[in-house]
């Protein structure tokens, strides 16, 4: 039914130009992915043309700016995947997954595109902003490696142990960047200067000297640490196929999901084991003894890796874990 034309609003014949070209646009970069890859070149070039023309080179003196650029991108496409393959839109992506990236289809492969469009391109927008506002974004970027580290890391450990394997095509090298760039981000975040807090060394000396029990706060830590590296470990020999009762059975009826052959659970768990698990006995080890000033960035990374509070804690009583000063030795042994 042709609908009458509202003055100050384009009718339906017109607007419906617009709409068909943007349709035959979408479905001809489904159809060719050289014309998409060239598609997604041209884009970024002209966003660092608007940059660059809007802000001036300034931005451009921290390479991490052009990192933070063009991940965010990435993280725009990635949730166009998850979006696409969920049913809320269609023909952007299609091919591409299906001919290149196949394993996005899997229920790990939607969450992480869900995760990387959502979470990390808020944190891409977020470091971006205090880069304008020459504001410190350390804290922020070391939640972003823990948190695309662990992401890339199980992905492609999975990929190339899991039932995809046998699938992997060309464009799964696309990927590499994900695991080199960081690493290299993560080394300029580290030598970035720590923002230290105000405190006296009598304040740092006072709150170093107390004992365990004067400090429930870090008790109740310890506690969840140790409960936590309990769990870790058995979860990780349910991985291992341990013979144990108690693992077969939690296996079959409380997280079967772990026996997926696409192995993400798999790695993940033994990524847990291997590598998380010993780090939360250092951060007992931190909790218990005062001066460790690793501890901080360290609890952040761990933060953007498996969620973990302890950050919330040495970030906002962060004088424990400050490197001991004179003057607050001087204060200790006065007491003592």
């Amino acid at each position: 039914m042709q609908l009458p034309a509202v003055p100050g609003v384009l009718a339906p014949s017109l607007l419906a130009i617009p709409v068909a070209f943007g349709i035959n646009s979408a479905t001809t970069l489904a159809d060719s992915p050289l014309v998409l890859m060239l598609t997604v070149v041209l884009v970024l070039a002209g966003l660092f043309s608007i940059i660059l023309l809007t802000s001036g080179v300034s931005h451009f003196q921290d390479p991490l700016f052009c990192v933070f650029v063009v991940f965010s991108f990435t993280s725009v496409v990635d949730l166009i995947i998850s979006l696409e393959e969920d049913g809320y839109i269609s023909g952007f992506m299609e091919v591409y997954v299906r001919e290149g990236e196949p394993h996005l289809r899997t229920a790990h492969g939607i969450m992480i595109c869900y995760w990387d469009g959502i979470i990390h391109y808020g944190l891409y927008l977020a470091m971006i902003a205090a880069i304008g506002q020459r504001k410190s974004y350390r804290n922020l970027g070391l939640f972003w490696l823990g948190s695309l580290l662990m992401s890339i890391v199980v992905f492609l450990l999975g990929n190339l142990i899991g039932k995809y394997s046998s699938d992997l095509s060309p464009a799964f090298l696309l990927n590499l960047p994900y695991i080199l760039i960081p690493i290299w981000a993560g080394v300029r975040l580290f030598q970035q200067p720590k923002v230290l807090p105000c405190l006296s060394p009598e304040k740092v000396a006072e709150e170093q000297r107390k004992c365990l029990y004067q400090r429930p706060q870090d008790m109740g830590l310890i506690l969840v640490l140790l409960l936590t590296a309990a769990f870790t470990f058995f979860r990780g020999m349910v991985v291992l196929d341990c013979p144990a009762d108690s693992c077969f059975e939690y296996i079959y009826q409380h997280e079967p999901y772990l026996r997926d052959p696409v192995a993400y659970p798999k790695v993940q768990m033994l990524i847990y084991m291997f590598y998380v698990l010993p780090f939360f006995c250092l951060c007992i080890y931190g909790l218990v003894l005062p001066g460790c000033s690793w501890l901080p960035d360290w609890s952040l990374v761990f933060a953007g890796a498996v969620a973990q509070l302890l950050a919330l804690r040495c970030l906002r009583c962060p004088a424990f874990f400050l490197p001991a000063t004179p003057a607050s030795l001087h204060a200790t042994k006065k007491h003592q």
